[in-house]
């Protein structure tokens, strides 16, 4: 089986390809949540934070054609607060979302964060899956994201 050409690049959240990617983000969200979706009602309604020293957007091509994002803020001095993560549906089942995150992961390390922090809304089980896979711990809330129902942690040392 040919190996399928796959990239993740670091760039601004206000990017072409990184605006596409929200856009189907927001999209699919307001589909599957029972409430719809509103990124304004969000603990992240603004894109500024993820932008570095302290923060990061991660955009995931493959062949060339964004399939993904995912980014992270500072959510304390030893936290990265991931936001934004999105795998399209046409890729899923490649393996995708557990490499982005990984890249994620990686890039919080390299920033000096000591540990990951995100939240998920209970209609997004496929998520909730990677997480606990890639050795998330489901912990008691850390904020007060409207449309949060699981909010989980890693250590990244």
């Amino acid at each position: 089986m040919a190996e399928v050409a796959v990239r993740i690049d670091e760039e601004p959240p206000t990017s072409r390809d990184a605006q596409y990617c929200l856009s189907e983000y927001y999209r699919e969200l307001s589909r599957r949540f029972e409430s719809g979706f509103d990124p304004s009602q969000s603990l992240a309604p603004s894109l500024d934070e993820f932008l570095p020293p302290k923060g990061a957007f991660l955009v995931m091509r493959l062949s060339g054609e964004p399939v993904g994002c995912g980014g992270f803020k500072p959510n304390s001095p030893d936290a990265a607060y991931l936001k934004r993560m999105w795998i399209s549906p046409s890729a899923r089942g490649l393996g995708l979302g557990m490499r982005l995150l990984g890249a994620l992961e990686e890039k919080a390390r390299s920033k000096g964060y000591r540990k990951v922090q995100l939240e998920t809304n209970q209609s997004l089980t496929e998520a909730q899956k990677l997480y606990r896979r890639c050795g998330y711990l489901e912990v008691a809330p850390f904020n007060d994201e409207p449309y949060a129902h699981h909010w989980f942690e890693k250590l990244l040392i």
